[in-house]
């Protein structure tokens, strides 16, 4: 298999998100991304598919992630790998995750607007949950239960489009 910069690209993304849900912090998942294709550089595998690239590509980040943790690197703390993994599968499927992505843009459509906002704020622009509270006019406590309760209504809703709901 020839590693080139469309695979990179075709891959690197779903590295990431495994590896942060995995645990590691955006830092880390960033070095062991760059430490999984290098290794695939220096150890090239048969070419089986897309499906087969994939899975070995997370069983590298998964073992380069447990190497770090073992180096008792501070920040990374252990899981239930096989939970994880688990969880991992049903997320992803057999389409890198994409049923799972279009069902959570539908489902974000059908959110009120003070919920999205929230959201938004807090999960897409950083903001604490204290600036939220401050730019939507309400104590905090009461961003955590806007939060809470759009989280809990984005969760059905991906479990109702995917039909595990």
């Amino acid at each position: 298999m020839t590693v080139d910069a469309e695979l990179v690209r075709t891959h690197q993304g779903m590295v990431w998100r495994y590896l942060r849900f995995l645990g590691a912090p955006t830092t880390v998942a960033e070095e062991l991304v760059q430490e999984v294709f290098l290794v695939l550089l220096r150890d090239p595998v048969e070419d089986q598919g897309a499906a087969a690239l994939g899975a070995w590509l997370r069983g590298v980040a998964r073992n380069l992630l447990r190497r770090a943790r073992r180096a008792r690197r501070p920040e990374l703390e252990g899981l239930d790998e096989a939970a994880v993994e688990a969880a991992w599968s049903r997320y992803a499927r057999d389409d890198d995750a994409a049923g799972y992505h279009e069902a959570l843009r539908h489902c974000l459509d059908g959110l009120e607007a003070r919920e999205r906002a929230a959201l938004e704020a807090r999960y897409v622009e950083g903001a604490s949950r204290e600036a939220v509270a401050r730019e939507m006019d309400v104590a905090v406590e009461g961003v955590k239960s806007v939060l809470r309760r759009a989280k809990a209504k984005l969760r059905a809703c991906v479990e109702r489009r995917l039909g595990d709901g």
